[in-house]
């Protein structure tokens, strides 16, 4: 089973003495959604100030002399994952370009689905790209647009692309948030001391002692500058289709996205689940850390108990070097170990967040089964997944999806396991918080809410 990556997490400081230092702390809270890459983005005085580097956000301001060169009481940060584009230097985020209304430093979480029809009209009038992330887009568009005042250029650029963006925004003296008119992904507003914040999640907030006030709104422009701020729209809002994903996987815990706790909605799917698909067991484990909550919520349904059966390992670089020694299963024995003396002669229910290849969980199958599980029975807190995302989440081409190809009873032979239940569509729906919202299921039912690019060619655009 691959495991689903996030994407992107941003955040924007503004009026704070110590805006790079707040940035780098929300940044190494929105860790878990983005580790290819780093940056902030600050200014003081009309003078900008921009550091990026490549790995974990620890790494990337490893040097003591870093944080202290983003001089200002403005910030923007970013943690990379990339949905589009490499992994390469270039492409890590905030992005810094110098326009006709002066530097703009942008940070984006989320895919534009027509970003290819947008790169050759822009290259055909002359651009020139730096990097291959669709973000760059956004920053073209402001710098031809037409409009006379910057934030009007914001706007203006912002009704032209299509798809999935929460969006920091730096310009001299105002950070700009906007979130697309569908607000796929979160964006939280809260108070820090004197000045304000914005993050893609409120844990960020929690670290550097913010208050979360609300959430910007689908369509929403947040101008904040020196006297406070004030809310614009750049478009009519949409029907609200949350990432229904956020709640089921991405977000940590602890946050509070689309005005819920996360970890309260994660609870939720457990119990639906263990009413949809009850097993006769012993005891309920979870695959860490993600399934976590849910595996409870399961367990206090059923009256299971609750048992911690698999450890996982947190100190896993991007460098690993696998032994030459060939040793069974490792990629999976490096990440989870057993716990034996809990699973021995037990009848486990192990609950996951999602299943996208199914690979990973059969070889974790198999290591249950030597720890001397009697019978593993497997429950999902999500429908399967059957259709790619183009909103920014990396999940494979259909052809590699293992519920587009098999039915469950044939997912579960795959796996080797006793049982298998997916939590239902609808039961999924009815967990979540649903006053005033709705949600993207697109990757359960192939429902896309915004009209996605067909494969490009050329000569449709000419």
């Amino acid at each position: 089973m691959k495991r689903i990556k996030e994407y992107c997490g941003i955040i924007g400081i503004a009026g704070h003495p110590q805006a790079a230092e707040m940035a780098y702390l929300g940044l190494y809270a929105l860790q878990h959604r983005g580790q290819e890459g780093a940056g902030i983005v600050s200014c003081e005085n009309g003078r900008v100030y921009r550091h990026v580097g490549r790995g974990l956000v620890n790494d990337v301001f490893a040097s003591p002399g870093t944080l202290k060169s983003l001089k200002g009481s403005m910030a923007i940060g970013h943690n990379r994952y990339s949905t589009t584009g490499t992994d390469k230097k270039e492409n890590v985020q905030p992005l810094l370009v110098n326009t006709k209304s002066g530097f703009v430093g942008l940070g984006h979480n989320g895919n534009l689905v027509n970003s290819k029809k947008l790169r050759y009209k822009l290259q055909q009038n002359g651009a020139i790209f730096q990097t291959t992330t669709d973000s760059e887009l956004i920053l073209h568009l402001i710098a031809i647009s037409q409009k006379h005042d910057i934030v009007d250029q914001i706007k203006d650029a912002l009704t032209k692309i299509s798809g999935a963006f929460s969006l920091v925004i730096q310009i001299e003296g105002r950070i700009i948030a906007a979130r697309d008119p569908n607000g796929f992904r979160p964006l939280a507003l809260g108070k820090l001391d004197q000045g304000y914040v914005v993050a893609s999640e409120t844990c960020a907030m929690d670290l550097i002692g913010a208050e979360y006030m609300r959430d910007v709104h689908p369509g929403e422009l947040v101008i904040i500058d020196k006297n406070g701020f004030k809310s614009q729209y750049f478009t009519n809002a949409q029907k609200s289709t949350h990432c229904i994903f956020e709640f089921i996987y991405f977000s940590r815990p602890d946050s509070r996205i689309f005005g819920e706790y996360v970890d309260k909605t994660r609870r939720k799917l457990g119990r639906k689940l263990a009413e949809e698909h009850p097993a006769d067991a012993d005891i309920v484990i979870s695959v860490p850390d993600s399934s976590n909550t849910a595996a409870l919520g399961y367990a206090n349904a059923s009256g299971i108990p609750f048992e911690i059966g698999l450890i996982r390992n947190h100190y896993i670089g991007r460098t690993f070097i696998q032994p030459q020694q060939s040793i069974r299963n490792f990629n999976v024995k490096v990440k989870f170990n057993t716990v034996g003396g809990v699973l021995k002669n037990k009848r486990v229910v192990i609950v996951e967040d999602s299943i996208v290849r199914g690979t990973t969980l059969k070889m974790l199958t198999q290591q249950l089964r030597n720890a001397g599980a009697k019978e593993v029975h497997i429950r999902v807190s999500s429908p399967p997944i059957k259709f790619p995302c183009y909103y920014g989440m990396d999940f494979p081409t259909m052809e590699e999806l293992i519920a587009t190809g098999k039915s469950v009873k044939e997912i579960e032979k795959f796996l080797g396991v006793d049982s298998l239940g997916y939590l239902s569509i609808e039961g999924l729906v009815s967990s979540v918080p649903s006053e005033g919202r709705g949600y993207c299921t697109a990757c359960f039912d192939g429902k896309y809410p915004v009209e996605v690019e067909k494969d490009f060619e050329k000569e449709q655009y000419e």
